[in-house]
C-alpha cells in the first residue's frame, strides 16, 4: 500500500485469512480512510510494534481458525499492550474476548447469512446514526463468544451469539457479524463510528486506485527491460481488459493480447470479445484449444479436480503461446476475490480454485503480471472509466475462467457443452429484453447432475435438469439472489423447455453467498 505521513495514519487490518479481509480494507477506503492491509503471517514475521508504530487503530479480521488453536494469540496480547484502539470483526471479536478473559465456545446456533441482531446499548456511539435497535446483519460462524471479558459491556445479543457486540473500556470494540458485507445493515457506519471514536483521520481520495494498480504494475515488471514483449491473457471480461489497457498506457512493455478458445465460452462470447476489444483499438491473437480442453476433462466430474486441470492447462497453453512469441511475461486480470477464494493469502482457506491462481509453476518461468491483484470488481470497473473504457465494456457480465466448465455438474462434454449453452443464451436474451441486467451482477443456467421425468408430446421423456441462477452484488465476495419478477422466470422455464432438446425441468437457485458461492461449482 501507499505510504502515509504521521497525519494521515492508516488503519491496520490484520488478516487472519477470512474471505472478506480485503473486504474490510476496501469499506475503509470507501469511507475515505487510509488503510494498510497485512496478513497475520507477515504481522508475526515483522513484529507488532514495528508495524503497529505509525497506525492510528487496528481491526482484526475474520478467518476459517478456532480461537482454541492458539494461532494468533501472541499477536492480540501484542497489539493489546500497545492500547492502540481496536475492533475486532468475528474470529476476531473471538480472539479478543479470549484474551481479555471472556469465554468463547461453540455457539448456540450456528449463524450463516443474514441474520437478525438485537442493539442492547442504542446510546452507544458505534450505533450512531442507526435508525433501529434490530438489525439484519451478515453471519458466519460456528464458535461465538458466551460470557464477556470482565469488565466488558455486551452491546448487542443474537439467537447464536449471547455477546453479539461488545465494548471494553473506551477504545476496544468487537462484533460477531461482518460490517464490511454489503448486506449488513449499518454496516459502513458502523466502520465508521469506530474510525470516529478512534479520532482516526480521513486522506483517501478516488485517485489512489489509480496509483494503487500503477505502483502495482511496475512493481511487477521491474525486472523487465523497456520493450520486452509479454502476453496478456484476455478473456473479454472487465479484468483482463482494464489489466491490458492499464499495461499499455503505464509502460513500455510489447503487448500481444491473447483469447484463448477453449470450446467453453457461453454462446457468441469470442465473436463479441474480439469486437469490443477492437474498438479500443486492441488487436486479439485467437488460439483454439478447444479439442485440448475437451478431451482433457473426459471423465472428470469432482469440480475442484476440473479446475485444477483447467488452471493446468491454461498456464500450458499461455506458455506454449508465449514460447512462439519469445515473450518473458504475462498480463493477468487477476482480481482480489480470485485470490482469497484460492487460498492466495497465508492462512486463507481455499474456496476453489481459479484458473489463473492455482498452477504458477506452469508459468515456466514467465513473470506474472497482475497490476489489480489487490482491487474488486467496482473497483475495477471506476478504474477502466479513468482508463476510458466505454461502459459497454465495463458493464459486461463476469464469465469464469473455466467458462462452462463450472456450470456442468458431472463430466463435462461436448453434448452437455451444447445443451447449458442454448439454454443459457436463453437466460441472457430473456433478462436482456425485460431490461434487468443493470441491477444484476450474474445470471446464467447451471447444467445439474439431476435429471426429472417430464412429458413432451404424450410421451415420457427422462431428461436434463437446468438451475437458473441471478445475483445482486457490488464486489463478488458476498451476494443474494436476485428476485426477478415471475413472469421472467416462468418465460425462461418455457422457452428452455421447449427450445433446448433433452431439458424437462428448470429451477431457480435462491442461495446466497455465504453459504453458497456465485458459480455453481
Amino acid at each position: 500500500m501507499v505510504k502515509t505521513s504521521g497525519e494521515n495514519r492508516p488503519v491496520l487490518v490484520i488478516d487472519f485469512g477470512g474471505q472478506y479481509g480485503h473486504l474490510i480494507a476496501r469499506r475503509f477506503r470507501e469511507l475515505g480512510y487510509r488503510v494498510t492491509h497485512l496478513p497475520a503471517k507477515t504481522v508475526k514475521g515483522a513484529g507488532v510494534r514495528e508495524v503497529t508504530a505509525e497506525v492510528a487503530g487496528v481491526v482484526l479480521s475474520g478467518g476459517p481458525a478456532s480461537v482454541w488453536e492458539s494461532m494468533h494469540d501472541d499477536i492480540v496480547r501484542a497489539v493489546l499492550n500497545t492500547g492502540i484502539p481496536m475492533l475486532g470483526i468475528c474470529y476476531g471479536h473471538q480472539l479478543l474476548a479470549k484474551m481479555l478473559g471472556g469465554r468463547v465456545s461453540k455457539a448456540p446456533k450456528p449463524e450463516f447469512g443474514p441474520t437478525e441482531v438485537r442493539i442492547l446499548r442504542p446510546e452507544d456511539p458505534i450505533f450512531k446514526g442507526f435508525h433501529s435497535d434490530r438489525i439484519l446483519v451478515w453471519m458466519s460462524h460456528n464458535d461465538a463468544v458466551i460470557t464477556p471479558p470482565p469488565g466488558a459491556e455486551v452491546l448487542a445479543v443474537s439467537e447464536g451469539s449471547p455477546v453479539a457486540a461488545m465494548r471494553v473500556g473506551d477504545r476496544i470494540y468487537g462484533v460477531q457479524w461482518h460490517p464490511e458485507v454489503s448486506h449488513s445493515q449499518y454496516g459502513s457506519r458502523l466502520l465508521m463510528n469506530w474510525a470516529e471514536i478512534s479520532g482516526i483521520p480521513r486522506g483517501w481520495g478516488e485517485s489512489e486506485i489509480l496509483n494503487l494498480a500503477v505502483q502495482t504494475l511496475k512493481e511487477q515488471i521491474a525486472g523487465l527491460e523497456g520493450g520486452a514483449r509479454v502476453i496478456s491473457a484476455v478473456s473479454g471480461g472487465v479484468d483482463s481488459t482494464v489489466a491490458t489497457v492499464l499495461a499499455e498506457k503505464y509502460s513500455e512493455l510489447d503487448i500481444i493480447p491473447v483469447l484463448l478458445e477453449h470450446g467453453l465460452h457461453p454462446a457468441g462470447w469470442v465473436e463479441d470479445t474480439v469486437d469490443a476489444l477492437r474498438s479500443l483499438g486492441i488487436e486479439v491473437v485467437v488460439v483454439d484449444v478447444s479439442d485440448r480442453f475437451l478431451d482433457a476433462l473426459k471423465g472428470l466430474t469432482d469440480p475442484e479436480v476440473k479446475r485444477k486441470v483447467i488452471s493446468r492447462l491454461y498456464f500450458d497453453e499461455l506458455h506454449r503461446i508465449a514460447k512462439e512469441y519469445n515473450a518473458k511475461g504475462l498480463i493477468q486480470g487477476t482480481i482480489y476475490p480470485d485470490v482469497i477464494e484460492s487460498g492466495g493469502l497465508p492462512g486463507a482457506d481455499r474456496i476453489k480454485t481459479h484458473h489463473n491462481i492455482g498452477h504458477r509453476e506452469a508459468a515456466h518461468g514467465l513473470i506474472i503480471i497482475e497490476p489489480l491483484r489487490w482491487l474488486y470488481k467496482d473497483e475495477v470497473r471506476r478504474l477502466g472509466r479513468m482508463l476510458g473504457i466505454p461502459d459497454s465494456i465495463l458493464n459486461r457480465q463476469p464469465v469464469p475462467g473455466p467458462g462452462l466448465a463450472v456450470r456442468i455438474e458431472g463430466e463435462v462434454t461436448r453434448e452437455k457443452v451444447e445443451v447449458v449453452r442454448r439454454a443459457d443464451a436463453i437466460v441472457r436474451e430473456v433478462i436482456r429484453n425485460h431490461k434487468l441486467e443493470e441491477g444484476l451482477w450474474q445470471y446464467f443456467a447451471i447444467l445439474t447432475g439431476s435429471r426429472a421425468t417430464g412429458v413432451k408430446g404424450d410421451r415420457r421423456e427422462y431428461g436434463y435438469v437446468i438451475a437458473v441462477r441471478a445475483v445482486e452484488s457490488s464486489e463478488a465476495m458476498t451476494a443474494r439472489a436476485a428476485r426477478l419478477p415471475w413472469e421472467v422466470l416462468e418465460e425462461i422455464m418455457v422457452r428452455i423447455t421447449r427450445e433446448v432438446p433433452g431439458v424437462t425441468r428448470v429451477l431457480y437457485d435462491l442461495t446466497s453467498k455465504p453459504p453458497a458461492t456465485i458459480e455453481w461449482e
